[in-house]
């Protein structure tokens, strides 16, 4: 069963066009469980919020937002190195990839989060430039970036619609073909790559990129994608947003691994769970990225 509260509720109150702010004090008044309100007020702020909580002993931290907000409390908890804190998501942003993975959908409607299980899910760590972060869904290199960041530039779509704009506009203004070096366990790959992800869940922007991937069977599920004409990666968007890309397209290479690590001729750009890690400005051309198998504790939905 599920722990019972207190439950420390962090959430963007920009979230979901606004819609997080009333939401949560709406629902407040709906549950007999104990919640503690805490908005967050920059960016970052919610892993300053979430360790605080993970210390003082909440054995139940929620992140009430979009996949932003589920980054950041999530690095909360993992920084505060307490694994008896248990992860809930509030699906209110954009894409909501990690709740998908979960399964967990919006349940206001009903005032009460419908029945989960505890369980342990694997986290992916990214280190490079002298910095590392966490991350719980998927990891981005490249054109993957230049996606997110034309997505936060466009604020009357959600969802699909969202991404699949910004991945078009992300085809004329980000799209560079680096010869990468990248080793995937013992694996050594070099070739001109547009794209990489390195994924634990099965979406990235809302687009099913590694539809069999699983947050909990220690292995990253990757796809390399180059070189290709914009027209070529224009074509495969009918099959990315299916969760059909073609397995035996000699421009795409998939696999699972347990650890990567690149190399890059240029200054790269990496998102995690939608967030940037880095930026071509930063400079950083060469980092690893390790599965730490079972390393959080999350609710998640009841099959």
């Amino acid at each position: 069963m599920p722990p019972i509260g207190p439950i420390c509720v962090i959430y963007n109150p920009a979230a979901g066009r606004g819609m997080a702010r009333k939401l949560v004090h709406s629902i407040r008044k709906e549950m007999d469980v104990e919640l503690d309100l805490r908005p967050t007020h920059h960016r970052g702020h919610a892993v300053e919020l979430a360790h605080a909580a993970a210390v003082d002993g909440f054995p139940v931290i929620a992140a009430a937002g979009g996949d932003g907000t589920v980054h950041e409390v999530a690095n909360g908890i993992l920084h505060a190195d307490r694994p008896e804190a248990v992860f809930s998501i509030w699906p209110i942003g954009s894409a909501n990839d990690y709740a998908f993975a979960l399964g967990i959908k919006p349940w206001w409607r009903a005032k009460q989060p419908p029945p989960a299980d505890v369980r342990t899910v694997d986290v992916g760590r990214v280190e490079g430039g002298g910095k590392s972060e966490f991350f719980v869904n998927c990891l981005g290199v490249g054109f993957n970036g230049g996606v997110t960041l034309e997505s936060r530039n466009i604020s009357w779509l959600r969802g699909m619609p969202l991404y699949g704009l910004a991945t078009l506009k992300a085809l004329w203004r980000h799209f560079g073909q680096p010869a990468i070096r990248a080793r995937f366990d013992e694996l050594a790959r070099e070739a001109p790559t547009l794209a990489l992800s390195v994924n634990l869940g099965p979406r990235e922007g809302s687009f099913p990129v590694t539809p069999n991937a699983k947050l909990d069977d220690g292995l990253f599920d990757c796809i390399q994608a180059g070189p290709l004409t914009r027209w070529q990666a224009l074509k495969l968007l009918p099959r990315m947003a299916a969760g059909t890309l073609p397995a035996d397209n000699p421009n795409l290479w998939m696999g699972r691994c347990r650890q990567v690590a690149i190399e890059s001729p240029a200054p790269a750009r990496v998102h995690v769970d939608g967030e940037f890690f880095c930026h071509p400005d930063d400079g950083i051309r060469e980092f690893k990225i390790e599965l730490l198998p079972g390393k959080l504790c999350v609710l998640a939905g009841k099959d």
